[in-house]
C-alpha cells in the first residue's frame, strides 16, 4: 500500500532562498527541454518526398528522448556551472516531467486519453521538485535532511505509522510557505476486516439541495465553502487586476489570493475527511454512483458542482474504507432518481421536482429514493455478495470452534 503524508517545513531564510532559487534553475531547464522536443517536430515534421525541388534540408538530428536529453546534464553543469547546486537525481527528474507530459500529449496515458500540447512554465507556476530516491531514515525527530539543501525543520503533526518506508519527498512552495509530502510505501495490503456485516450497508446520493442524502433519509448539508467565500475573492481578486504587472505590489495581491483560495480549499477538504469518517463509523458497506462529473460540470450548475468537490469526496472514501478493511461499491447512476424504489416502475420528473410519487402508493423524498436505489444495486453486486457469502463462512467456522 502506498500513501502520502504531507508536513510544513520551517527553513531558514537561506534554505528557502535556495529552494526559490532550485525552482528558478529547474523551470528553465524544464523549458528548455521542452522547446528542443519542439524544436525536433518543426524541422523534421515534413515528409522528404513532399519537399519542394528546391529547398535547404536542415541538418538532421536523432528525436531528443528520454535518455538523450538525460546524457546532456553532465555538460549542462559544465557550461552552467550554477546547475551543479542543484541534486542531480532532482534535476534528472525534470528530464522525466517532459517525458511523462509529452506522451501524453503524443500517446496518451494508460486509458489511451491525450492531454493538450504541453505548455511552457512560467516561473510562479514551477512550484514543485522531487526527491526520487531517499534514505528512510531522513526523517529525525523534527528535522529532515534534504540532500544538498541539509536538516530542515518540519512541523511533525503526525508521526510514520509503523512498518511504513519513506520512498519519494516532494518539496512544494505554496501560498501560505513550503510542504514536504512524504510518499510512503507499507509492504502488506489491506484486506476486509474478518467481522465485515455485508447487511450494514447504505447507498449515497451527492447532490446540491443536501450534500449527500443516505438510503435511511439522513442528511448532510451542503456547506458551499466557495460561495460562501466569493465577497471576499472579488476583493482580492479586483486589487489583483489593478496592480501593475510585474510589480511587487502585484505578487503582494497574489499571494493574499492564493491565501484565501488555500482556505477554502482545506475547509472543504477537512469537511470531506469528517463526512467519510462519519459514514464508515455506522456503515461497512457504502454504494453510490459512477458519476461523470465532468460531464455535470459543462452544464450551467458547474460553479456548485466543483463547489460540492463530489470527485474529491468519493476518492476519499474509498480511500477511508480500504485503510479501514470496509467496502465502497460503484454502481450505474442510470435511472436512479427516475426509477420508483418500491416497485422498480419508472415514474418521468423534471429535476425541478423534488417528490417522488409513484402509483405503488410510494411517496418520498427525490434524493431519498435515488439513495434506497443505490442501495440496491449495491446489494446485488457481484463482489458483495461474495463477500457477504465468505463472512457467512467465517461465522459458521468460528461458531464451529466456540
Amino acid at each position: 500500500m502506498i500513501t502520502a503524508y504531507q508536513y510544513k517545513l520551517r527553513p531558514t531564510k537561506q534554505q528557502a532562498i535556495k529552494i526559490d532559487r532550485w525552482l528558478s534553475m529547474l523551470c528553465s531547464q524544464y523549458n528548455y527541454l521542452l522547446a528542443d522536443r519542439f524544436d525536433w517536430f518543426e524541422r523534421n515534421r515534413s515528409p522528404v518526398n513532399a519537399c519542394p525541388l528546391v529547398c535547404h534540408l536542415p541538418e538532421l538530428r536523432d528525436n531528443p528522448d528520454y535518455y538523450s536529453q538525460k546524457k546532456t546534464l553532465p555538460s549542462l553543469k559544465k557550461t552552467h556551472p550554477w546547475y551543479a547546486e542543484i541534486y542531480s537525481q532532482v534535476l534528472q527528474d525534470v528530464v522525466k516531467r517532459v517525458k511523462v507530459a509529452m506522451t501524453r500529449f503524443l500517446k496518451g496515458d494508460s486509458n489511451g486519453k491525450r492531454s493538450g500540447r504541453p505548455r511552457f512554465k512560467q516561473r510562479s507556476r514551477y512550484r514543485t521538485f522531487l526527491y526520487p530516491q531517499i534514505k528512510n531514515d531522513c526523517l529525525q525527530n523534527n528535522l529532515i535532511n534534504l540532500p544538498m539543501l541539509g536538516k530542515v525543520k518540519v512541523i511533525l503533526h503526525r508521526p510514520i505509522p509503523d512498518g511504513f518506508k519513506i520512498k519519494t519527498v516532494s518539496i512544494t512552495k505554496k501560498s501560505t510557505g513550503y510542504y514536504a509530502t512524504l510518499s510512503l510505501e507499507d509492504a502488506t495490503v489491506p484486506t476486509i476486516k474478518p467481522d465485515f456485516n455485508p447487511e450494514s450497508i447504505t447507498g449515497i446520493d451527492v447532490g446540491l439541495k443536501e450534500f449527500l442524502t443516505t438510503a435511511q433519509n439522513e442528511t448532510v448539508a451542503i456547506p458551499q465553502y466557495y460561495r460562501k467565500a466569493q465577497k471576499r475573492l472579488k476583493v482580492i481578486q479586483k486589487r489583483v487586476s489593478r496592480r501593475k504587472k510585474g510589480s511587487n505590489r502585484r505578487l503582494k495581491a497574489i499571494k493574499s489570493l492564493g491565501k484565501q483560495h488555500k482556505k477554502v480549499a482545506d475547509k472543504r477538504k477537512d469537511f470531506h475527511y469528517k463526512t467519510a469518517n462519519s459514514l464508515l463509523k455506522k456503515y461497512d458497506v457504502i454504494a453510490y454512483e459512477n458519476l461523470n462529473v465532468k460531464g455535470l460540470a459543462r452544464t450551467n450548475k458547474a460553479k456548485s458542482i466543483y463547489d460540492a468537490g463530489w470527485s474529491n469526496f468519493l476518492s476519499i472514501l474509498q480511500t477511508k474504507a480500504e485503510n479501514a478493511g470496509l467496502l465502497t461499491v460503484a454502481v450505474s447512476a442510470y435511472n436512479t432518481s427516475q426509477n420508483c424504489s418500491a416497485c422498480g416502475l419508472k415514474v418521468p420528473k423534471e429535476l425541478s421536482e423534488r417528490w417522488h410519487t409513484c402509483g405503488c402508493g410510494c411517496s418520498l423524498d427525490r434524493d431519498h429514493n435515488a439513495a434506497i436505489n443505490i442501495m440496491n444495486r449495491g446489494a446485488g453486486q457481484p463482489l458483495l455478495k461474495a463477500s457477504a457469502i465468505r463472512c457467512l463462512e467465517n461465522h459458521g467456522n468460528q461458531s464451529v470452534h466456540n
